[in-house]
């Protein structure tokens, strides 16, 4: 796979923030803390942490019944397990090419772009889920009193946050019922302000719009969205889990909170396993919580590598056993998904 300049920046600014998670921390503390951790709870958290791809792979059903409906759950799970192998060993997110092009091998009825369309919108709905569940837990009694930042009161930013959101599902909505309009308006916005950019942005809003076909089903919508905010909350719990396992005493929604912060800062150029942006986002997001930073960079890493080795182990198994190479994810990659055939079709009204 291709080593670009982004890759090496996500290198440099891991390597940046870990320095930063790391500075002032008094490591004799971190390894007492780890001796006297749960073994039982830190597995028990590496297990859940585990079991959110399941049931991320599970959620990709609905998204793409349009194009190729009731695919079997194992022919989603083993390009879900390769794509987040491959984000945790690769730089640059190839993980998503990777998943795509996986699924495309495993299921030939799913072209390739209709596989890449469709993690847009599974990327989107993370995004709307996380924000959601971070506002609300910043609007929860046990958020931290009179929080701040950079002077503007946290209970303000939770409920600006919470209409964002909504607007965005609004968004959603627009780009499903009413996909000409948003295309002539985008259009008209792009020639004025990023002209050269207008034809790339077109195809990404064209894809997106087709992969989006999944909110025409209500019954579908609610599902996608099901599956989103329980992967979620798991995910929120075995955090929460891990805090138990280490002596942390913050409430669960301080979970919620920590893994939408966390999602914000991964969102920057990153090295493999987002390694740097977990630590120090996870360390000031406890703070806020009163935690040492200490305990915060106790859990961090704690959870961090046994949250990592699983599922890229599971990955790597499926990857070998079906005969991909890097080289081959990376042929897909220089050639881009709008290279590879038609986009899908967008589903009829409910």
């Amino acid at each position: 796979m291709k080593f670009g300049w982004r890759s090496a920046l996500g290198i440099a600014l891991s390597a940046v923030l870990l320095y930063l998670a790391f500075k002032d921390i008094e490591f004799a503390k971190v390894v007492a803390n780890v001796r006297k951790a749960n073994v039982g709870l830190l597995a028990l958290s590496a297990v859940t942490a585990t079991f959110i791809f399941p049931l991320r792979a599970r959620r990709w059903r609905p998204i793409l019944d349009p194009v190729a409906p009731d695919l079997p759950f194992d022919v989603l799970w083993r390009p879900t397990a390769i794509g987040m192998m491959i984000n945790n060993v690769v730089p640059a997110r190839a993980g998503e090419i990777a998943r795509a092009y996986a699924l495309s091998r495993f299921a030939p009825k799913v072209p390739f772009p209709a596989a890449f369309a469709s993690l847009a919108v599974d990327r989107l709905f993370d995004a709307v889920v996380l924000l959601m569940l971070m506002f609300g837990a910043m609007l929860d009694p046990a958020f931290p009193a009179g929080a701040q930042v950079f002077g503007v009161s946290m209970t303000s930013i939770a409920i600006k946050g919470i209409a964002f959101v909504v607007l965005v599902l609004a968004a959603m909505y627009a780009m499903v019922l009413s996909p000409s309009r948003v295309l002539a308006l985008y259009e008209v916005v792009a020639r004025r302000i990023a002209p050269k950019l207008e034809a790339k942005g077109r195809v990404a809003l064209v894809a997106l719009t087709h992969g989006l076909s999944v909110l025409r089903t209500p019954g579908r919508f609610a599902a996608v969205f099901g599956w989103t905010l329980v992967h979620w909350l798991l995910n929120a719990f075995a955090f929460w889990i891990a805090f138990r396992a280490v002596g942390i005493t913050a409430p669960y929604s301080a979970a919620l909170f920590l893994q939408g912060v966390i999602a914000i800062g991964v969102a920057a150029p990153q090295a493999p396993g987002f390694f740097g942006v977990f630590e120090l986002f996870g360390k000031e997001g406890l703070r806020l919580y009163g935690v040492s930073p200490d305990a915060a960079v106790t859990w961090a890493i704690g959870f961090h590598f046994l949250s990592f080795v699983p599922i890229t182990l599971i990955g790597a198994w499926y990857f070998i056993r079906a005969g991909l190479s890097f080289g081959e994810i990376g042929s897909v990659e220089t050639d881009g998904p709008a290279s590879t055939g038609a986009l899908p079709p967008a589903s009829p009204p409910a």
